[in-house]
């Protein structure tokens, strides 16, 4: 059975893709994919065939760009978005007695339904049911011709029954973008009904297009299959002025028929790195959308997003709803992919329409080139990055081709009018009804003017510097420093390693060796709850940016307060207060608790719990916090500031993560999170990766005030040589902004807005239950501990910094975990097993290179790593060793994966080829080859070449 069929098992349906369930290690979350998109229109918008043929030549040149499994015949998907061909389908539907009316006044859809003919009866009758409901005339059916021998048996055996619906035009939709409307709901409805309804044959129901304006062709095809599965593509009476192609590489996913693209709107090469996160607040946004445009329908079209859709499949159904509230087309991209606009020099204009449209929705960020198209206009946009090919030429007979690379067409140079590739954050617009090709400027500054958003940015707007000064300061704790930093569990080497350089320079210390102390979930000493998380980075089709030198792409700036109705903006849609970066001062955060403005009310809540409560006591102060935090937002309270400072010898303190994404999803369920930004004030954050972990799960703004005062200590101890406190601390702030960005560009993330809530973390070691309930989304593959778990850990550290007998806290333990101390972390590398490798390699004595593997076997692994918990199981009889393929056969095999020079050092690198030359087995140069000097082999007769 290939990849395919064990994957599908049968169906074909968008809902199976979507209801995938993780098993072991595999999680559908992580399915990524790399493909290629072109379009090619007539820019006087007449409808001709040679746009459809052009747009499948095309489409089979961008074959390389998609993949297939162990069928070869059956690719990973390949479709076409095109306008309807009203010349063919009338005459083709006069041959069933059917009448169409007029162009605009009827809608086609493209519908997948099962195979079987008595499923596929009830899903037609359910579509006809819920169209009559709503007054949409069902016209007819249409079974659309296939070719189902042109595909492999892989894509076979999962192939729908396709065919299209007619509708006529109601008359509540009196022009063409309120029938695309009504189409909307239609659709979400349908949508909805099939899902509440235990259908037989319903996990294959998947509608592809349903639209006046547009119709879509795709499925589990390759690029060279798609005009031979649809026949009908290749008549000479299918004519469109416009088509858009999508080929589909899936690096990770399993390949479906509704998963090919184009999607309704778009089609997308590239990644969504921060869908978590979108995905979260737009279903925040959901509980506050009001809209006349929708009116009572607005029930029907929610929840906009369908959770565990792929990240292409979210960005489409979030631009359908901006283009069905009334936006522009190149308005709703411009909100979904702005350009950069924070630090490049850009026109003012534009600036206030992005600035103003940042308090509405988040970017999607991530590298990509979308191709987009209403049916009348088709364009696209790249990412802010750059970092997918995108390339155009307008041609002397009045085509615009547009791809993700050169040569899909053969172009004959003189008939090139213009050419040019997409820059960062542009964008491409053919406007087919009109007749035109509008520039990046022509189009945003059209869109840019339509409202006044720099005067309601500048009357409504607010910076954290205007608010009003107060001489109160952050109240001081009744405990000592030392208390509460060993309650905060703080260390010696915390002090001296990483916060002492760190207000010295304002960059964070860099180490260069790893970690090889023990996972959190593994380890003898009580561990923060930030430790059991592990930031995403990005990956081959993903890539990480470069924070330093691509600084105009950047953004730490973020909002605070309440945000407005996505459907229905205006002036008040920017009443919030702009920070510039996610640490707030102690002198900040009181200005913020006590702002008289009613609009930016704020509520302190503590995160602590009774220590002498017993086992339970920190989960009931969690749901007294998430209670707390919905009877202050009820209260009429914007900012919600979530603080430890209560801790002393009677109240332990709730790990700052826990309670921050606690609340967070709290308030994200009960559909008022978007009424009040989350600040956290706590001693117990200090580290990079602890700002980082709160910002993804929700925080807006940290007050990290037991780092500040510790700070202060080592000032006035002259640790930190300046004498400057104030200078220390910015300084501190600085390196702490600094590793956020860089730590957010590892996963090609542009700004602070789209990390924000993104959740880019996998946890590891904790509990499932732990997780879907306070972490909700978050992948912990091996599970682990729980709450009970983490209140005991929290309490032994409490312990520790309040002891039974009074004055006997002692000194900060030094730590250990960056250098090795007897006392401290246990580490992989420790002096004994170093002393073992040294000697072996030295003395070349397998003996002593044995102690050293058992030393790291028995003793460090087993301690500290997951693959150290692994055994073999010798309960199945041994394979006698004569049935064993000999070593010098089994090494042919081997191979090194493709490091690129520079990756390695010219020694290693040719180490390994080296190595695997005289294994027979293979090594890879990587992308860029290899130096001449390596393709002589040397006087022993070894070869650097790699095979």
């Amino acid at each position: 059975m290939t990849r395919v069929e064990r994957a599908l098992n049968g169906q074909c349906s968008e809902a199976t893709e979507l209801t995938r369930q993780a098993q072991g290690l595999y999680d559908p979350q992580f399915e990524h994919d790399a493909c290629g998109i072109a379009f090619v229109v007539n820019v006087d918008g007449e409808q001709t065939h040679k746009i459809v043929s052009d747009s499948i030549t095309a489409l089979k040149n961008l074959q390389h760009r998609g993949a297939c499994g162990s069928d070869p015949e059956t690719g990973d998907g390949a479709g076409i978005l095109m306008q309807i061909p009203e010349s063919f389908l009338r005459e083709e539907l006069s041959s069933q007695r059917i009448s169409l009316p007029a162009s605009g006044d009827y809608a086609v859809g493209m519908i997948f339904l099962p195979r079987d003919p008595g499923p596929a009866g009830a899903l037609r009758a359910l579509v006809e049911n819920q169209a009559s409901e709503i007054g949409t005339p069902v016209l007819g059916w249409r079974s659309v011709p296939r070719a189902s021998d042109s595909v492999g048996p892989s894509a076979r055996s999962v192939e729908p029954q396709i065919e299209q619906v007619i509708l006529g035009r109601p008359e509540s939709a009196s022009y063409s973008i309120e029938f695309e409307k009504v189409l909307y709901i239609l659709r979400r409805r349908i949508e909805k009904a099939v899902a509440a309804n235990d259908l037989p044959g319903r996990d294959a129901f998947y509608i592809a297009s349903l639209s006046s304006r547009t119709v879509v062709y795709k499925g589990m095809l390759s690029a060279d299959q798609i005009d031979s599965y649809y026949p009908e593509l290749g008549d000479p009476r299918v004519e469109s002025a416009l088509a858009l192609v999508h080929q589909r590489f899936s690096t990770n996913t399993f390949p479906s028929w509704p998963l090919a693209h184009p999607y309704r709107y778009l089609a997308h090469n590239g990644e969504i790195n921060t869908l978590r996160g979108n995905l979260n607040w737009m279903r925040a946004r959901e509980a506050f959308f009001e809209s006349g445009c929708f009116g009572d329908s607005i029930e029907d079209v929610t929840p906009v997003i369908r959770e565990g859709i792929s990240d292409s499949g979210a960005l489409d159904n979030a631009l359908e709803l901006l283009l069905m509230s009334g936006r522009s087309l190149p308005e709703a991209i411009m909100m979904l992919i702005p350009e950069p606009w924070q630090n490049a020099p850009i026109d003012p204009v534009k600036r206030d329409f992005y600035d103003f449209h940042s308090s509405l929705m988040e970017p999607w960020d991530g590298p990509a080139a979308v191709a987009f198209t209403d049916g009348v206009s088709v364009g696209a946009v790249l990412d802010r990055n750059g970092l997918r090919p995108a390339r155009y030429y307008e041609t002397t007979d009045g085509r615009v081709i547009f791809a993700s690379e050169t040569g899909v067409l053969d172009v004959p140079p003189e008939m090139i009018r213009k050419k040019g590739r997409l820059e960062p954050g542009r964008m491409l617009l053919v406007d087919s009804g009109r007749g035109g090709v509008i520039d990046d400027d022509q189009i945003k500054r059209q869109v840019s003017t339509r409202n006044p958003y720099g005067t309601w940015l500048a009357e409504q707007r607010v910076a954290l510097e205007e608010l009003p000064s107060t001489d109160s300061t952050a109240p001081r704790s009744s405990s000592s420093l030392l208390e509460r930093q060993r309650a905060f569990g703080y260390t010696e080497e915390e002090k001296n390693l990483l916060l002492a350089p760190m207000a010295m320079t304002g960059e964070e210390p860099i180490g260069s060796m790893g970690m090889d102390t023990p996972l959190a979930v593994l380890s003898q000493r009580p561990q923060l709850l930030f430790n059991y998380f592990k930031q995403h980075f990005a990956q081959v089709t993903n890539p990480p940016l470069d924070a330093i030198r691509e600084e105009l792409v950047t953004s730490l700036k973020l909002l605070l307060g309440p945000r407005g109705n996505l459907l229905n903006p205006g002036a008040e849609s920017v009443r919030q207060i702009m920070i510039d970066g996610p640490v707030l001062t102690n002198h900040d955060l009181v200005k913020l608790r006590q702002n008289p403005d009613p609009d930016f009310k704020a509520a302190v809540l503590p995160i602590t719990f009774p220590a002498g409560d017993g086992s339970g006591a920190m989960e009931t102060a969690l749901e007294r916090l998430c209670s707390d935090a919905s009877a202050a937002i009820e209260s009429g309270c914007s900012i919600l500031i979530l603080s430890d400072r209560a801790l002393d010898r009677d109240h332990a303190a709730i790990p700052s993560l826990l309670a921050t994404s606690a609340v967070h999803h709290h308030l994200l369920r009960e559909g008022t999170r978007m009424s009040a930004s989350l600040i956290v004030d706590s001693g117990e954050v200090r580290e990079v990766h602890h700002f980082c972990t709160l910002i993804g799960y929700g925080a807006s703004a940290i007050c990290p005030y037991l780092a500040f005062e510790t700070l202060e200590s080592l000032v006035v101890d002259g640790v930190i040589p300046s004498g400057d406190i104030e200078d220390a601390q910015a300084k501190y702030i600085k390196s702490v902004n600094k590793g956020v960005l860089k730590v957010m560009s590892k996963m090609g993330i542009s700004t602070i807005d789209s990390y924000h809530g993104a959740q880019i973390f996998e946890a590891v070691g904790l509990s499932p239950e732990l997780t879907a309930r306070h972490f909700t989304g978050t992948v912990s593959r091996i599970g682990g501990i729980g709450l009970e778990e983490l209140e005991r850990e929290t309490l032994v550290r409490h312990l520790e910094a309040f002891p039974e007998r009074a004055g006997a806290t002692g000194a900060l333990p030094w730590g250990g975990t960056y250098h090795w101390r007897k006392d401290g972390e246990h580490h992989l590398f420790n002096p004994e097993t170093v002393y073992k490798l040294q000697h072996a390699a030295r003395s070349e004595r397998y003996e002593i290179f044995k102690e050293y593997t058992r030393l790291v076997d028995e003793q460090s692994e087993q301690r500290s790593t997951i693959r150290g918990l692994l055994d073999f199981r010798f309960d199945q009889p041994p394979v006698p060793i004569e049935e064993v393929e000999p070593v010098d056969s089994i090494v042919r095999r081997f191979a090194t994966g493709a490091m690129s020079f520079g990756a390695l050092s010219t020694e290693a690198h040719e180490t390994l080829a080296i190595a695997m030359n005289r294994l027979g087995g293979k090594s890879n140069s990587g992308e860029g080859g290899e130096a001449p000097e390596r393709f002589t082999p040397e006087p022993n007769g070894d070869s650097r070449s790699s095979a």
